[in-house]
């Protein structure tokens, strides 16, 4: 029979007392509720962050709605810089952007990988259709024209009036924040910390 070790197992249960302790002594709280939200503590180490979920919360709380978000953000490439702030825009409005099938022409708009692949290259710097052309490996300025046309039509894509250069293209400036919270949005749901997806079968 193997010796035992006393002050191992009197380590060990000291330990253990310590963790009874401790759970003992933390108060047994209900959560706090903003109308039907829960109120969530300690889901960001930034003070100043908990306090905008915070307002969040209780706005969404006293609305009744699905939910209520904030973004803001900047991007700068090409010479070019977008900032945006959009503060306490409720959810409810953006669900129904589904039930009108606005969700679905926007995303049949910009969902071919030619047309994303423009909206990149724009993104990163104002170019010709001609640059295009060549950034893309396209085999004629008609294919950039085709792909070119609906980006114009949905007024995510203008002539650069500023440029010297005439038939220069960009991502028109107050839609630059569109394009880049709708790739966070992507992001998010590839995002496997928790689940994985199969994105393949279609």
């Amino acid at each position: 029979m193997p010796e035992r070790n006393l002050e191992l197992e009197i380590d060990e249960l000291k330990q253990q007392l310590n963790e009874i302790k401790e759970l003992l002594a933390k108060p047994n709280t209900k959560p706090e509720f903003a109308g039907h939200i829960e109120k969530m503590e300690n889901m960001h180490p930034d003070p100043h962050i908990m306090t905008i979920l915070d307002r969040l919360e209780n706005t969404c709380g006293a609305n009744g709605e699905t939910g209520t978000i904030t973004y803001l953000g900047v991007f700068a490439s090409g010479g070019r810089q977008s900032t945006w702030i959009r503060n306490e825009v409720g959810t409810d409005p953006l669900l129904n952007l589904i039930e009108t099938r606005m969700a679905e022409k926007v995303l049949n708009c910009v969902g071919n990988n030619d047309r994303l692949n423009i909206l990149l290259a724009l993104l990163r710097k104002p170019m010709t259709v001609a640059e295009l052309v060549t950034t893309g490996e396209y085999n004629s300025s008609g294919q950039v024209y085709h792909h070119l046309k609906p980006l114009i039509a949905a007024d995510l894509v203008t002539e650069d009036k500023n440029s010297s250069e005439r038939g220069t293209y960009i991502v028109q400036p107050h839609k630059v924040q569109g394009i880049i919270m709708l790739l966070a949005g992507i992001s998010d749901m590839l995002d496997e910390t928790y689940t994985k997806g199969n994105w393949e079968q279609e």
